[in-house]
């Protein structure tokens, strides 16, 4: 299977909801309540869309940032029919360099526990101590 990734990809507020809702097992947001166009356009430095031969988005990663030196990886997202075939990988490695190209020093993440092979095994994160208050 091809894959396409695009950093400032095309991406629709319907397919992101969509593909939000599988791959983090929530309800289907419509585009009234949950814009991810004008949210990404707006507070993003970037992000990777990554299509399938038949245009369809199969993976999503968004890279916000402080403006200067600072991006976070937020919402990495792979269809669940074609996981674990290196595509959340290589969402993150477009990240990376999308980043990195921008100027940015320093690249941030958080994520479950179980997700620490992947983030620190396959995409070479290092652990750092940080800190959360839940709202």
């Amino acid at each position: 299977m091809r894959i396409s990734y695009g950093w400032r990809g095309d991406i629709s507020s319907r397919e992101l909801n969509a593909l939000h809702a599988e791959a983090f097992e929530t309800r289907l947001f419509d585009e009234a309540e949950w814009n991810w166009t004008a949210m990404c356009e707006q507070h993003s430095l970037g992000w990777v869309a990554a299509r399938n031969e038949d245009d369809k988005l199969v993976g999503f990663v968004n890279v916000p940032w402080d403006g200067l030196v600072h991006a976070w990886i937020q919402d990495t997202m792979v269809a669940d029919a074609v996981r674990h075939q290196g595509i959340g990988a290589r969402l993150i490695a477009v990240a990376v360099e999308g980043a990195r190209s921008a100027g940015c020093e320093w690249l941030h993440v958080d994520f479950d526990d179980d997700l620490r092979p992947f983030y620190f095994g396959t995409c070479g994160f290092t652990p750092t101590n940080a800190g959360l208050i839940a709202l």
